[in-house]
C-alpha cells in the first residue's frame, strides 16, 4: 500500500512539474489560435491544391484527375499573364505609396499638439470601414458625370467640362484609381505600425543623437531609419499579403476592366472558378499566389531579423 501511494505520488508530482514549463503554458495557450487557422485556412487550401488538380466543375467538389492540366492551361492564357503582372504592378505601387505616406504622417502624429488624438481618429477611419462600402463610395468619387473629383478639377480650370475624364473606363486611369484606393485603405494600418515603432525608441536615443550633432536628415538617416526598418518590414509585408490576396477594391470598382487592363490574379480566379463554373482552374490560378508569397514572406522576414538593431 505504501508502495502504491508513493508511485501515485512520484506521478503527481511529475505531472505538476510538466504542467508548470514554460514550453507546456505555451502550448496550451497557442492551441486555440492553431486550431482556428488549421481548420479555417488548412482544409480550404487543401481542397484547393486538390481541385487544381482536378476537372472539377460548378456544384461538385469533385472532378477527373487531370495533373498539371490546369496550371499548364493557365500559363498559356495571355490574359493570366496579364494578370499576374497586374498584381505585381498593383501590390509593388499601392505599397511604395502607403510605406512613403504612412511614415510621413506617423512622424508628424508622434509629435505632442493639440487634435492629435482627432486626427489619429480620422486616420483611421479607412481601415475600420467596411471596405466593400468604401468601394462603392468610390464609384461615385469616380463617376464620369458626378465625380466629385472632376468638379473640384472643373473648378480649378485643370479639365474642361466638357471633356471630363474616365477614371475607370480607360486603362491607365482604372489601374491608377484601383492603386489609390488600395493605398488610401492600407496607410491606416501601416501608420499605426510606424507610430508603434517611433514611440518605442527610447528617448536616450534621440538625446544622444542630438548631443553628437545628428539632427534632421542626418539623424534621420544614422538613427531613425535603422531602429524603425524592422518595424517597416513588417508593414510592408502585411501590406503585400493584404493586397496580393485582396479582390474587393479590384472586382468592385472595375471588375478587371476594361479590357482585362486591370484584372489581378484573384478577380480572374473568381472569374474563371465561380462565374465561369471551370473550379479546377479557377483553383489553379489562385495558387499561383502561393510559392511567390511564400518566398517573399520567408525573404522580408530573413531581412527583417538581419536588419535588427542590437
Amino acid at each position: 500500500m505504501t508502495a502504491v501511494t508513493a508511485s501515485r505520488g512520484s506521478r503527481r508530482v511529475r505531472l505538476r512539474y510538466a504542467t508548470e514549463r514554460r514550453g507546456f503554458l505555451a502550448t496550451v495557450l497557442i492551441s486555440p489560435a492553431v486550431i482556428v487557422v488549421a481548420a479555417l485556412v488548412g482544409v480550404p487550401l487543401i481542397l484547393a491544391i486538390y481541385l487544381s488538380f482536378t476537372d472539377a466543375t460548378a456544384g461538385s467538389l469533385t472532378g477527373r484527375w487531370v495533373g498539371f492540366q490546369n496550371f499548364s492551361h493557365a500559363i498559356h492564357d495571355p490574359i493570366f499573364r496579364k494578370a499576374l503582372w497586374h498584381t505585381f504592378t498593383f501590390t509593388a505601387i499601392s505599397q511604395a505609396v502607403v510605406i512613403v505616406c504612412a511614415g510621413l504622417i506617423a512622424h508628424a502624429l508622434v509629435r505632442n499638439f493639440r487634435g492629435r488624438w482627432f486626427l489619429r481618429f480620422l486616420i483611421l477611419l479607412p481601415w475600420a470601414a467596411p471596405i466593400a462600402l468604401t468601394s462603392i463610395g468610390f464609384l461615385w468619387f469616380y463617376d464620369p458625370q458626378a465625380s466629385i473629383f472632376n468638379w473640384f478639377l472643373v473648378h480649378l480650370g485643370i479639365v474642361d467640362a466638357h471633356r471630363l475624364p474616365n477614371w475607370l473606363g480607360t486603362p491607365r486611369a482604372a489601374m491608377s484609381s484601383i492603386i489609390t484606393v488600395q493605398a488610401w485603405r492600407t496607410i491606416p494600418f501601416a501608420t499605426v505600425i510606424f507610430i508603434a515603432g517611433i514611440s518605442s525608441i527610447p528617448q536616450e536615443v534621440d538625446d544622444a543623437a542630438a548631443i553628437d550633432g545628428a539632427t534632421g536628415l542626418k539623424k534621420f538617416w544614422y538613427v531613425s531609419l535603422p531602429l524603425q526598418l524592422p518595424i517597416a518590414i513588417v508593414a510592408i509585408l502585411f501590406g503585400i499579403i493584404f493586397t496580393a490576396t485582396d479582390m474587393v477594391v479590384p472586382y468592385i470598382l472595375t471588375n478587371g476592366g476594361p479590357f482585362n487592363s486591370t484584372q489581378v490574379l484573384t478577380t480572374y480566379a473568381f472569374q474563371t472558378g465561380i462565374n465561369a463554373g471551370n473550379i479546377g482552374e479557377g483553383a489553379a490560378i489562385a495558387l499561383f499566389m502561393l510559392p511567390i508569397l511564400t518566398l517573399v514572406v520567408v525573404g522580408m522576414l530573413v531581412f527583417a531579423r538581419r536588419a535588427e538593431v542590437t
